[in-house]
């Protein structure tokens, strides 16, 4: 880069970082921190990204930059670790690496950084461990059979090489599970029992996966079986064990929507995630316009601060000759209320927040 180009860059830069602190906003944030990239700052711009976010946490260009800069440190941080392990080859080195390599999604290289591995400390079975990790990633990602009995064959690889090794059986028997392999997997839950016999967390797991019916043992058939129908035969491990804590939220949800079309002046309420909705009041059916104006509205209202650079509208309240409607969003979540003039604003406000921030726990259940 020319010196005059260095300079106006640098110029650029001190008039942003004034225009930041002076009138902080995405679009501002966004800018500085493509600056400190182009000049490979990756840290500032990480930095500037973050301090952003605290201010914005619904941006989605700061959560773009933020991506971008944690990238670019990964990518330096991957070069660093390459010139090391020339010099000096060791297996913690090379599992940073190919760690760092799954996060970038470099495939070629990851490959070729486990077969360096594999070769270069033969008794070590981390190399197939980590393969076997980024295996199931894509496997889970696009339920592509080969994937999935690639990252099967890596793990057992890895545990027949430490028995003892408890990560590498945790995720092959996940995998066998969710495919339908019940009785495999419960081998393997059995054996973390055994090298923990105080892990509850194991002995719960256990005794669920006890209770479904195994799909049979030819693990390459039921992998062509999932990627054929295009969905596992069951959810993850974890969210099975917060199924029950997902259930009481949602039930939490249920009585706080209840409670607050029963307040006075309030007419309808509502609670919607993606494609579903909850509804208590003087509500006719699915199809009742209340529902498609809480929506309209609540979407009108974010594009409308974003595009004044004005924060999130997370609280927002439309007036008319039908009364007010009183709109509450976090995410995905969003709670609604119709209320007429008697009714108390502030309150159904407060309670519509309370309703919305108890979703948040209710993971992937939908109302």
């Amino acid at each position: 880069m020319h010196l005059i180009q260095r300079m106006k860059i640098w110029k650029e830069l001190r008039r942003l970082e004034q225009r930041a602190k002076e009138q902080p906003s995405p679009s501002t944030y966004v800018d500085l921190g493509q600056v400190y990239i182009n000049l490979d700052l990756h840290d500032k711009a990480e930095s500037m990204a973050v301090d952003g976010l605290a201010l914005f946490p619904k941006s989605i260009e700061l959560r773009q930059l933020l991506d971008c800069a944690r990238r670019g440190l990964r990518a330096r941080r991957a070069t660093e670790l390459r010139a090391k392990l020339t010099r000096s080859p060791n297996p913690k080195l090379f599992r940073e690496l190919a760690l760092l390599q799954i996060e970038l999604g470099d495939s070629n290289a990851l490959h070729a950084t486990c077969q360096e591995w594999s070769l270069r400390f033969p008794d070590d079975p981390g190399s197939w461990l980590v393969l076997g990790q980024a295996r199931l990633t894509s496997f889970y990602r696009d339920l592509a059979a080969r994937e999935g009995q690639e990252a099967v064959d890596c793990l057992e690889r890895a545990v027949e090489m430490d028995p003892n090794e408890v990560q590498s059986r945790r995720l092959l028997s996940e995998v066998l599970y969710r495919v339908g392999a019940v009785q495999a997997a419960q081998k393997h839950i059995e054996a973390l029992r055994s090298l923990d016999p105080a892990d509850q967390e194991v002995e719960a797991l256990l005794s669920y996966v006890a209770t479904l019916p195994d799909h049979g043992g030819d693990v390459g058939s039921l992998f062509e079986e999932v990627e054929s129908h295009g969905s596992l035969k069951h959810p993850s491990m974890q969210a099975a064990e917060q199924a029950p804590s997902a259930e009481r939220s949602m039930s939490s949800v249920r009585d706080g929507l209840t409670h607050v079309s029963q307040l006075p002046g309030v007419r309808k309420a509502t609670f919607i995630r993606g494609s579903k909705a909850m509804v208590k009041g003087a509500i006719k059916d699915g199809r009742d316009p209340f529902l498609r104006i809480v929506r309209v509205t609540a979407k009108a209202a974010h594009r409308f601060a974003r595009r004044l650079d004005i924060g999130n509208a997370s609280k927002t309240v439309v007036e008319g000759d039908f009364g007010k409607i009183c709109i509450c969003v976090f995410g995905e979540a969003l709670a609604g209320a119709q209320v007429t003039a008697e009714a108390d604003v502030d309150q159904v406000l407060g309670d519509l927040q309370e309703i919305v921030a108890g979703a948040l726990h209710a993971g992937d259940e939908q109302p």
